[in-house]
């Protein structure tokens, strides 16, 4: 059972648990130009997993944009937010809102990424689509920080982000 709420209500999530220490699994998104990339899984570079229930929303929206201002385009880190939006829609939103260093993903064809990390919203008025959570995994693949938000209609915790890429060097910084 989740601890997740929806406005004070509580929610169940469906698929498989990811937790820290454990290697994130390989899913397939689709992006605003209708084309496949994969999330999850070792690239070499730190990546941000941000599912959001849609951009449609106030607070998704301004947490898009906080983490493009925040972490998009360091170096090394890719950031990616998923939702169930649809690539039209995410493409809309994106040029509206002048988004550009980070990367949205759909997952409208079959929740593969909302099951594969247990994100899924199986009740509320919310049913179908994503929680909102934060992912981040290290080179390797592996999740070295994970927040599933426990009231759907508030922010991360996004210093806690910050540090989690700071403390493994997924700074961008050039140290290591």
């Amino acid at each position: 059972m989740s601890n997740v709420t929806f406005k004070g209500t509580p929610v169940s999530l469906e698929g498989d648990t990811v937790n820290v220490g454990q290697k994130a699994p390989v899913v397939e998104v689709v992006g605003k130009d209708l084309s496949s990339f994969e999330v999850g899984g070792a690239n070499g570079k730190f990546q941000v997993l941000i599912a959001v229930p849609s951009l449609d929303t106030g607070v998704c929206a301004t947490e898009t944009r906080k983490f493009n201002e925040k972490l998009a385009g360091k170096n090394g880190v890719s950031v990616n937010v998923i939702s169930m939006d649809l690539p039209f829609a995410m493409g809309r939103f994106c040029a509206t809102e002048g988004i550009e260093n980070l990367k949205v993903g759909s997952d409208f064809r079959g929740a593969k990424f909302a099951k594969a990390y247990g994100l899924l919203l199986k009740d509320s008025p919310l049913a179908g689509l994503l929680t909102r959570a934060v992912f981040v995994l290290d080179k390797d693949g592996v999740v070295i920080y994970k927040e599933i938000v426990s009231e759907i209609t508030t922010e991360p915790n996004y210093e806690a982000i910050i540090a989690a890429l700071s403390s493994s060097c997924g700074c961008g910084c050039g140290h290591h």
